[in-house]
C-alpha cells in the first residue's frame, strides 16, 4: 500500500494562483467550478492576486462571445 499524495493547494486562493499559472491560463467559469465560488468572489480573488504583486494578463476569448482567459505572467519579486 502506498501513501500517494495529491498536490492539492492549501487554500482556494492558492488554487486560483495555480490555475492562472498554467500556460493555458483559466477563464472565470473554470475558476468558479474549481473553487465553488460565485462570480463576484472569483473576481475579488483576481483582485487579491493582483494586489499581491502578481501580473495577470487578460487574453481574448478562444471563441467569439466566449469568456476571456486570465493568466499570471509575472510574480512578485522576492527580497
Amino acid at each position: 500500500m502506498t501513501n500517494a499524495r495529491t498536490s492539492k493547494p492549501a487554500t482556494k486562493t492558492a488554487l486560483v494562483r495555480k490555475l492562472l499559472s498554467r500556460k493555458a491560463g483559466a477563464d472565470l467559469p473554470a475558476l468558479e467550478t474549481a473553487t465553488g465560488w460565485q462570480p463576484h468572489s472569483v473576481r475579488a480573488a483576481l483582485s487579491g492576486v493582483r494586489k499581491a504583486d502578481y501580473t495577470i494578463d487578460r487574453l481574448p476569448p478562444k471563441t467569439n462571445g466566449g469568456p476571456a482567459i486570465y493568466r499570471i505572467t509575472g510574480s512578485p519579486e522576492k527580497a
